[in-house]
């Protein structure tokens, strides 16, 4: 069955840090492009940070310098380190496989309080 399983989200203070994972299942995950995307309320969901299946990386303006995305092909997981977090970072965290189609994650809550 195809699924990807996110973990890591919580409550952190302003200044604070989370890593998020992805656990991939039922992919050849090293072929698949791999992504965060986030979610606030009220507002469309957005892409975070992407890492190609060659290894390539973009990130939003937003997030750059603060967040950095890497991936564990023989572990099949994704991961999104986050650092120096801001309350607008507030959203669900989705992850996303994509290859010839696309897959996402169910979420997972970041909250970051001032």
């Amino acid at each position: 069955q195809v699924q990807l399983v996110e973990s890591g989200g919580g409550l952190v203070q302003a200044g604070g840090s989370l890593r998020l994972s992805c656990v991939a299942s039922g992919i050849m995950f090293s072929l698949y492009d791999m992504g965060w995307y986030r979610q606030a309320p009220g507002k469309q969901r957005e892409l975070v940070a992407r890492i190609t299946s060659g290894g390539r990386i973009n990130y939003a303006d937003s997030v750059k310098g603060r967040f950095t995305i890497s991936r564990d092909n023989a572990k099949n997981t994704v991961y999104l380190q986050m650092y120096s977090l801001k309350p607008e970072d507030t959203a669900v965290y989705y992850c996303h496989a994509q290859f010839r189609s696309d897959i996402w994650g169910q979420g997972t809550q970041v909250t970051v309080s001032s």
